[in-house]
């Protein structure tokens, strides 16, 4: 289960991602999720959007760069379109299936 402050996080995350693209889609997975987490274990994000460029996923890493450093914890994304995971090899991806059965909405 996620702990008060990582759920502070990933809203702090959402709340700048939001003023950058819309997403469809947002959710916590990993062992932060699962309780099993280190002190120094990442915070495993989820996001899925409608069109993503190289620069957007790029500006994406920076806003959890920057929101990780503020706020002490490393978040590791994995960024995805609904194209990728329909028709893409995203869809077929274990991480896909891993983030359906265990992530959780902030």
């Amino acid at each position: 289960m996620l702990t008060e402050t990582d759920r502070q996080i990933v809203r702090e995350f959402q709340r700048r991602l939001a003023d950058v693209v819309p997403v469809l889609d947002l959710r916590v997975f990993g062992s932060r999720v699962r309780g099993d987490a280190a002190p120094d274990s990442d915070l495993d994000v989820f996001i899925e959007l409608e069109a993503c460029t190289p620069e957007l996923r790029q500006r994406i890493s920076e806003i959890a760069w920057e929101v990780g450093f503020e706020m002490d914890r490393v978040i590791s994304t994995v960024v995805t379109t609904r194209v990728e995971l329909e028709h893409g090899a995203m869809g077929a991806n274990p991480l896909v299936l891993n983030v359906e059965r265990e992530g959780v909405r902030p």
